[in-house]
């Protein structure tokens, strides 16, 4: 067999093990509350209803509009995630195909390994969120970009704002990426003297892509964090959470920040701490070699890649210092995979004199050590206790343990996922509410939860939020209140019974470890939450709630952001609040 016939089947057996491994990833475990939340959005009567809830969310439309038919199919777990884990398959193709064209066939499969199966990358298009689709999209608008170039076609130039505008349509860290390709294409038609149809072609598309984030800035994106402090492009998202990836000239040294948070980039993305910063430095060697290529007839071509593998950080990079985006190890930075794992690639292959055997080695035992020793960063859930299995015998302790008469009272992230499951994934109608709450009734159950503005529930304001349940919906003495919580860090009744005697014989109803309920009875004498008195369990809480916004993605929905949604039912009013990360 000849070795690029060989080459070519080897990539494809990747890709296929690349597509088991993120179907073994999607399947088993149920959906977080982030998950939740994007399924809610698009399980509407309408699709225009679908739309007008997209905009409370703080992502583009398109996967709410994925859902919206999709879940016709099926509304499974595993077939939730199926378009992400599908869409994540056909990245790591795309990215080897223009890889290997744009460097060499060695570096290609070193980068279509990483991808397929670096745990960080696969989690990502293993659940319902927006990243396979935007990495999927800009991998293709940068295979067509250059595509179109090398073959002078104004069709394949089409292809490229094709895809472009589904990445913008993704997510809107694709903008960044979007800004990168345009200097990218620029400096390749200044130094080719590409002409022509072709370049009208390039300016055209441009054009579209303006005109298209103009729209998404009118419609959407100049409404997020409206009532904030900062507007969106002040860096609202630094006031709810992710403060730490936003550059503060009065905490952070500008270069030390830069060089501290690309790191923690490759450490997000290699899911290993000493792997992520080795693979840095390479990444920067890459760059290096690259640059400093002799060979005249590829020297343009490799300083071409190095610019389109450097500018996507330095304007990420950009971005931060100007409090616009966040900028570090969290999936935001998703659309850095591509020329990090670019930067890896070329390196490793260099590095290995281009002898397959030894690059291929060196790539398996870094894949190695980080599917062994990488650890997941907080929050997060184990998969035993995310298990189908334990969200199955919750709800089943609902049905035979909870009796009509009884409230059940969640927090908002427990909310949507114990609507999901207790409607058993059809639409939900919120009742009219007090201020505060929202309410809703399922399988003959009454659920009632804090606003977005309670993501989870704090033992030291939880008094409170008995205190306002109370009195605002007049429950009488003796009534049974079952507090529920699904999520992340599931520690309220933990927290509860550790901290304070009256709760030492709490009977707690645990599903794993991220699901739980407790029974608490309307009139019983709730000790003062609020007086703990270690500072340490103080610090410990905080720390934790920290970790949680740290690296969150969904926007804390704020009143003035109704206004999107004049006329429109309760359900516009869901608003990703506060996320895990």
């Amino acid at each position: 067999m000849c070795r690029p016939v060989a080459m070519e089947i080897g990539a494809i057996a990747i890709t296929l093990a690349g597509l088991a491994a993120r179907i073994w990833m999607a399947s088993g475990t149920f959906l977080n509350p982030d998950e939740a939340l994007h399924f809610r959005l698009a399980n509407q009567p309408t699709l225009a209803l679908a739309y007008r809830e997209s905009l409370t969310a703080s992502h583009p439309p398109l996967l709410t509009v994925v859902l919206y038919y999709w879940r016709a199919l099926g509304t499974s777990e595993l077939w939730l995630r199926m378009p992400l884990v599908l869409a994540g398959t056909v990245f790591c193709w795309v990215f080897y195909k223009w890889l290997a064209k744009a460097t060499n066939e060695l570096a290609g499969f070193i980068g279509l390994l990483f991808v397929a199966f670096l745990p960080p990358i696969v989690r990502l298009s293993a659940e319902v969120r927006q990243y396979a689709l935007l990495l999927v999209f800009l991998a293709s608008a940068l295979y067509f970009l250059d595509d179109a170039f090398e073959n002078n076609s104004a069709a394949r130039m089409a292809a490229f704002c094709f895809c472009l505008y589904l990445a913008m349509l993704s997510h809107y860290s694709a903008f960044w990426f979007a800004i990168a390709l345009a200097i990218y294409a620029l400096f390749r038609i200044f130094t080719e003297g590409i002409r022509g149809s072709l370049l009208e072609s390039w300016v055209a598309g441009q054009l579209g892509a303006v005109a298209l984030a103009v729209i998404l800035y009118k419609t959407h994106l100049s409404k997020l964090g409206l009532g904030d402090s900062r507007p969106v492009l002040q860096g609202w998202m630094s006031d709810v959470f992710l403060q730490r990836s936003y550059f503060d000239r009065t905490r952070d040294h500008a270069l030390v920040f830069l060089i501290g948070h690309s790191f923690g980039v490759f450490q997000y993305f290699f899911g290993q701490l000493a792997v992520g910063d080795v693979m840095g430095l390479l990444f920067i060697g890459g760059l290096g070699l690259l640059l400093w290529r002799k060979n005249a007839p590829d020297c343009l071509r490799a300083r071409s890649l190095a610019l389109l593998i450097v500018l996507p950080f330095a304007i990420a990079c950009a971005a931060s210092l100007a409090h616009v985006y966040p900028y570090g190890g969290t999936r935001h930075m998703a659309f850095l995979i591509i020329p990090a794992m670019a930067g890896v690639s070329v390196a490793i292959a260099r590095i290995s004199s281009e002898k397959w055997t030894r690059g291929i080695t060196i790539a398996a035992l870094v894949l190695l050590v980080c599917v062994l020793f990488g650890k997941e960063r907080r929050p997060r859930m184990d998969r035993a206790d995310q298990g189908q299995s334990h969200m199955t015998a919750a709800m089943g302790f609902i049905a035979k343990g909870v009796t009509p008469p009884d409230v059940i009272f969640t927090d908002y992230q427990s909310d949507l996922v114990l609507g999901h499951y207790l409607c058993q994934q059809r639409a939900i109608s919120l009742a009219a509410a007090p201020s505060g709450f929202e309410q809703f009734s399922c399988a003959g159950h009454r659920v009632v939860s804090r606003n977005y503005k309670r993501w989870w529930f704090q033992v030291d304001s939880f008094a409170e939020d008995w205190r306002q349940l109370t009195e605002v919906y007049a429950l009488k003495p003796g009534t049974s209140v079952w507090i529920f919580q699904a999520e992340w860090d599931a520690n309220l009744a933990d927290q509860l019974q550790k901290d304070f005697p009256e709760f030492h014989n709490l009977q707690i109803e645990r599903f794993g470890n991220n699901i739980n309920m407790f029974r608490l009875t309307v009139g019983q004498a709730l000790p003062d939450l609020s007086s703990r008195e270690s500072s340490s369990s103080q610090f410990k809480a905080s720390s934790s709630r920290l970790a949680a916004c740290e690296f969150s993605f969904s926007l804390q929905h704020r009143p003035r952001c109704t206004e999107l949604e004049q006329g429109v039912a309760l359900t516009a009013r869901r608003f990703p609040s506060g996320p895990p990360r």
